[in-house]
């Protein structure tokens, strides 16, 4: 928990996406709940879903409850989705199938881009666990061909990995999603 971090890139995020007080959102990939908390403590309704059982069972204890490990659905449909570097990590069978539920009104996903099989951020080349590498048109195929539009794409937003952005300005999409 690095709050002089997370709870800016929250707000960010909340300013970005015009997230108000009333409506809910799901961190998917929440890993141990950080941005679920800095939502939180922003007055918005944050849940978190990790497939991670660790990381849900090492939750951060002030959202534990709002943190979960079981269907992402129960809540559905939420007014947003986060995915911040996730998607990345899903097989693209599997990232279809959690993208035709009735999952969320707009969808924002931060994910790193390459071609070619490499990433633009060298870092990212090391992680064994990502099995996407795209672009950015072909990851807007791959949402439209699954029924999500997208309203707008950025490789920057202030405030959100501003870091790779100085060094490697295509790095990272950020894609705004909508059915």
């Amino acid at each position: 928990w690095i709050p002089e971090l997370t709870i800016p890139m929250a707000m960010t995020m909340i300013d970005y996406l015009g997230i108000k007080p009333h409506h809910n959102i799901l961190d998917f990939g929440c890993a141990k709940g950080f941005l679920v908390k800095a939502f939180r403590w922003l007055n918005r309704e944050a849940y978190g879903f990790d497939i991670s059982k660790y990381a849900i069972n090492n939750c951060d204890p002030e959202v534990e409850t709002f943190c979960y490990n079981g269907n992402p659905y129960g809540f559905t449909p939420f007014d947003f989705c986060i995915a911040k570097d996730v998607f990345e990590h899903i097989s693209l069978r599997e990232l279809e199938q959690f993208l035709s539920k009735d999952v969320a009104d707009v969808f924002f996903a931060i994910i790193p881009l390459g071609e070619n099989g490499k990433f633009r951020a060298p870092a990212n080349n090391f992680d064994t666990t990502h099995v996407n590498c795209m672009t950015q048109d072909e990851w807007i195929q791959f949402f439209a061909d699954n029924h999500l539009g997208c309203k707008e794409f950025r490789f920057e937003i202030k405030g959100i990995k501003d870091s790779y952005y100085e060094k490697y300005p295509k790095a990272h999409g950020f894609f705004t999603l909508c059915r």
